[in-house]
């Protein structure tokens, strides 16, 4: 039984990193399901209940942006991993990471896929899961401070996210120890 496994928003400003677990059951198939990067945001919406209530076993973890920026985004990254491994009601007995590099989950082999989100239905499902999940945390957020643009943007460095963090400064929100401040060197 394996368990797919990927995580969003790694390179945001601002806002927490999420990460996905999913098992889903032997001969699951959809036609959409797709790395979350490939499908519109109304597919994963309309996705998302669909992998819920037919994996075998799912959950999303997030680390937030102080813990991201106390241990860096890649340690975060894999702690979010590893919490909603944790949290599976089911022990997989193999871990499908999307990527390239993994922190080993004690007791449970792995395999990275680089684009795994794109090969393997698990690690799709996943994708989906941690970046809907995220994506509304984002829009919760956005009540607070619209004048970010998350609600379109989601946390990242887009020309407009850029433009109002000159205007504004920074939120609470916002990953201290990320550089937005892109300056042309001489």
């Amino acid at each position: 039984m394996e368990a797919g496994v990927d995580e969003a928003g790694r390179g945001c400003l601002a806002g927490p990193v999420f990460a996905a677990a999913v098992i889903l059951p032997d001969g699951f198939y959809h036609p959409l399901l797709n790395d979350s990067k490939q499908l519109t945001e109304q597919v994963r919406n309309e996705l998302r209940p669909i992998i819920e209530a037919e994996a075998v076993a799912w959950h999303v973890a997030s680390v937030d942006h102080e813990e991201i920026d106390r241990i860096n985004i890649l340690n975060a990254s894999f702690k979010a991993m590893h919490i909603a491994i944790d949290n599976l009601g089911t022990k997989p007995e193999l871990l499908l990471i999307d990527g390239n590099k993994f922190a080993p989950y004690f007791g449970i082999s792995h395999q990275c896929v680089i684009q795994g989100d794109g090969i393997y239905a698990s690690i799709a499902a996943a994708s989906i899961l941690a970046k809907t999940h995220r994506d509304a945390y984002m829009m919760q957020l956005h009540k607070a401070y619209p004048h970010y643009g998350w609600n379109d943007n989601k946390g990242y460095g887009t020309a407009l996210h850029r433009a109002q963090l000159q205007k504004h400064g920074m939120c609470e929100y916002h990953r201290k120890t990320f550089k937005w401040d892109k300056k042309k060197e001489n």
